[in-house]
């Protein structure tokens, strides 16, 4: 089962490195998002230089990066273990996504996204109901702060503890603090932006603007 483990992770790896929000750049305007707005390859950046269309496409793309490794991965190369221990597989196939989507093999591991929206496939896929708590949680910062870093922050600090609370499963809050700490290190910046408050808002693109 070990060499069926490391290549279904290496497959996991692959998947997640699919640059979406890269390719969108260069389909719609020809431009590398590395290099423009904030240079993060992600749903909002996208949102800010291409537009409603390209950012719900790309936010889609790298929910189902995270979603489809969770989910089938484990199905086909682990067998015989109890279902505790297919959750932990599910969820390091998962997180294997989550490293690619942050570091792509297909732009030599350079830019990436912060790996919200995949890991956000990753739990929808497994836990459904606690991660739909926090998608609110995430709606309800984003609302009133406009703040799309804060709101990413938050949501990921209450994922463990809305793991704790409905779902009881330990691989799942393990998983969930894991990715809580990964996320809130990715956002670093956004940090120390948010402290000085020269974080830009989040707001529709001129062109859109009423």
């Amino acid at each position: 089962m070990t060499a069926a483990v490391v290549v279904g992770l290496a497959v996991a790896y692959v998947c997640g490195s699919l640059p979406s929000a890269y390719l969108a750049g260069r389909w719609t305007k020809g431009v590398d998002l590395r290099t423009v707005g904030s240079g993060n390859l992600g749903a909002t950046n996208v949102y800010r230089e291409l537009g409603t269309g390209p950012a719900i496409a790309v936010l889609v793309v790298d929910m189902i990066k995270g979603a489809v490794p969770a989910l089938f991965i484990p199905r086909f190369i682990v067998d015989g273990v109890s279902a505790e221990s297919l959750n932990w597989w599910a969820l390091a196939f998962g997180g294997a996504a989550i490293a690619g989507h942050a570091k792509p093999v297909f732009l030599l591991w350079k830019g990436g996204g912060k790996g919200v929206a995949t890991a956000a496939g990753v739990f929808f896929a497994l836990t459904p109901m606690p991660m739909a708590i926090c998608l609110l949680v995430f709606v309800a910062v984003a609302a009133t702060t406009r703040f799309i870093s804060l709101a990413s922050i938050v949501a990921a600090a209450a994922l463990p503890f809305l793991q704790w609370g409905m779902a009881g499963d330990v691989a799942a809050i393990t998983a969930s603090g894991v990715v809580a700490v990964f996320v809130i290190w990715a956002h670093r910046g956004n940090i120390k932006r948010l402290l000085a408050g020269i974080e830009p808002r989040f707001s529709r693109r001129p062109k859109e603007a009423a």
